[in-house]
This record gives C-alpha cells, structure tokens and sequence, in this order.
C-alpha cells in the first residue's frame, strides 16, 4: 500500500507527487529528457510552433468575444465592430491574422528540416505521421478560420473548396450541400465552419501536440549527423559530472534556455509583422463583403495553399482532383516511399540532396505560379511542368532510394 504523508501541504510539490508522481513526470518530460548536443536552431521550430499556437488561441478567444458568426452580421463585426469600436481589437486581429499565416511558414521549416536530416526514418515514422497530421489539421484550421470574415473571397474560396467534395464526374453535390447545409454557402455553411475553427479543430489540434511530443519521447529526437547516440551512456556521464564527454544534454533547463532564445529572436520578427506589415497577412478581395452575385475575376487560396491549389488547376476536373489526393497522399507516405537505410543528412547522401532541392524549388515555383491568373500562356506552362514535376518526385525518390540501398548492401 501506498504511504502518503499526512503532514504534507495541500498542492505542495510533496502532496501532489504522492498522488500524481509529480517528480516522475518532471524527470521524463524535462530534466532526464535528453536532446544531443549536435544540433542547430532548427529544432526549435517545434516549440516555436507550439508558442504560435498559444498565441493564436488567446488572440482567437478575444475576437470569439465579439464576433457574430451570421451572414448579416459578420463582416461588420470583424471590419467594423472589432477593428474600430472594441478597445485595442485591431491588434488582437492583426495578432490573429500574421500568426495563422506565419504559423505555415515555421510549419514548412519543420517540416524541411525533417525531411533534410532524414527525421521521419529509423523507428520515427509516427513522428511524421503525427506531424503531417498536425500539417493537415493547421489547414482545415486555416480554411475554416478563412471563412469567418464573411468577405468576397471567404464566400468564393468557400464555394470552390468545398465543390472539390463532389469528386469531380461522379458529380457527388450531395455531399457538397450536406457539408454547406444548403445549395450555396450561408447561415447554416457559416455557423459550422465556425464551430470546426473554435471547438472541433483546435481540440483536434491539441491531441495531435500530444500524439507529437509522444512520439517523439521513444525514439528520441534525431541530430545534425543523424549519429547513434547511446542516451542511456551519454546521460550517465552528464549526471556523473563528465559534461564534456556526453553527447547528450537535458531539455531543462540547458535545451530548454536555447528555446527560448530563438522564440526571443523570432517573436522580434513576430511583433514587427504584427505591427508595421500587417497587410500582407489580409487579402485586400476579402475587404469587399461577400457577395454570390459578383465573382472576382481571380479566385486563389492563402499563400500557404497555393502549391495544392496550383497542382489541381492545371489539369482537367477528373484528372486534378486524383493529382491534388496524390500529392497529399505522397507527403504522408514519404517515410516508405523512400527506401534507403542511410539516415544520413541530405548533404552526404549524393542524389537526395539533388532531390531535396529541386523538390524545394518546385514547391517554391507551384506557390509563386498559384497565386498567378491562368490566363498567361507561360506561365499556366509553367504551372503545369512543375505539377507534373511535383507528382514525378515521389517514383524518383522511391528509385534513388533503391539505388542507394543497393549501395549500402553492397558496402
């Protein structure tokens, strides 16, 4: 039987640790949760995402306190009421707007870097797994949160994506007025896809941080050089005092300390966007209230989208429809698509590194031409090289892959 002290303080360190093994949890999430040594800034992303998170719940719950999630009411309780009636609500609404934007880009940081130093391979798969989910519940956040300001191209967005469900011949538009509620998007579209951004998603989005950061506790976090390190030797020695010699270092305080650096540094850049650039994160069409009558002569999702978007449109409905569910298919399967056993960084693994690159680039190029009107001959050439390119790299990273695997069998 289990003794519990009778003289402790209620909430003391002693008196919950007797009851939920506070020290316990202490020591296998902070102080003996070892991180090697050889890493670089990189790998805080993780926790700059998780800081970005926080922000954009607090900042969301603020608008939540004003926002009127009705077709009538909506666009001016986000234009009118908020930014210029409600005390300091333009703030917490460029805070909202930059941080659902610049939450991709760190997203997409992270997810090169694991992609770059082979993270997702050697007993990590569910590390990515769990992290393309959180990738793909970010998006249904950021596409349901699109909807709210009720603008012209909230409404026209909306009515695209959510036509993609009819499954291009099969012509399901069933399901496409059950996801909608009606035969365009209104009262009954608005008022669920508010739901999904305040409740469904962000309870999702929690439990996949959890999945995450448990995954990512067994097999430990991966280095520079993708090194074995022997945790349990390498933390013996930094308990017995040989700091030097250890491979390892705790995550409190000492990676931990480095952390907060970098979420010092990046929340400089954070606050000045918030501040001074703004706009960038708020798309002007979406200044005009949503109107089913009027379509804008260019419909295109938010930056973040835009290489989806660009390797759907080139092609006809059918065709589009079944690349675009590849594409998102190939990101998830990457750790088994690419065969090698070599989990070494990009830049000592010959024809991956090429690999890396061009698929960089051409992520690069699938946005920049996404964001363009089809109407340029080149540049809808363009578009379409690059998402044929795009759907190439997966069979080519399976082939380098077996090349490479040949290679180390044969070593």
């Amino acid at each position: 039987m289990a003794h519990f002290d009778e003289n402790a303080k209620p909430f003391s360190n002693k008196w919950l640790d007797e009851r939920i093994g506070l020290n316990t949890l202490k020591r296998v999430l902070n102080t003996e949760y070892w991180i090697p040594k050889n890493i670089n800034f990189l790998w805080a992303m993780g926790m700059v995402l998780a800081a970005t998170f926080g922000i954009l719940l607090v900042s969301g719950i603020m608008l939540l306190m004003y926002y009127k999630p009705d077709t009538n009411l909506a666009f001016d309780s986000v234009n009118y009421t908020i930014m210029s009636e409600v005390g300091y609500g333009w703030l917490w609404r460029h805070v909202h707007a930059v941080g659902a934007s610049i939450v991709f880009l760190i997203i997409y940081i992270h997810m090169f870097t694991g992609i770059y130093y082979g993270s997702y391979k050697r007993g990590r798969e569910l590390i990515w797994l769990s992290g393309m989910g959180l990738f793909v519940a970010f998006s249904a956040e950021a596409f349901s949160g699109y909807m709210l300001p009720w603008g012209q191209m909230s409404y026209w967005a909306g009515m695209v994506i959510t036509n993609l469900f009819s499954l291009g011949s099969l012509d399901v538009t069933g399901l496409v007025e059950w996801i909608r509620g009606d035969y365009v998007p209104g009262d009954a579209y608005l008022t669920r896809f508010f739901m999904l951004h305040v409740m469904l998603i962000p309870l999702a989005i929690i439990g996949l941080i959890v999945l995450h950061f448990g995954t990512l506790r067994l097999p430990h976090v991966n280095n520079q050089e993708s090194e074995e390190i022997d945790f349990e030797e390498s933390a013996a020695l930094w308990k017995a005092g040989k700091r030097k010699e250890s491979k390892v270092i705790p995550f409190s305080p000492v990676f931990l300390s480095k952390d907060v650096f970098v979420m010092g540094v990046y929340f400089i850049l954070f606050f000045y966007l918030v501040f001074y650039n703004f706009e960038f994160a708020m798309d002007p069409v979406n200044f005009d209230p949503a109107d089913g009558l009027k379509t804008p002569t260019h419909i295109y999702p938010e930056w973040y989208f835009l290489w989806s978007y660009e390797i759907l449109r080139p092609f006809s409905k059918d065709i589009g429809l079944i690349a675009f569910g590849v594409a998102q298919a190939a990101m998830f399967f990457l750790p088994f698509i690419d065969r090698s056993p070599n989990v070494a960084p990009a830049h000592k693994r010959g024809l991956f590194q090429i690999w890396f690159w061009v698929l960089l680039i051409d992520m690069i190029t699938l946005t920049a031409m996404g964001k363009l009107p089809p109407t340029n001959p080149t540049f809808a050439t363009i578009g379409l090289i690059a998402a044929v390119l795009f759907l190439a790299m997966g069979p080519i990273l399976f082939i380098i892959t077996m090349f490479e695997k040949k290679i180390e069998k044969g070593a």
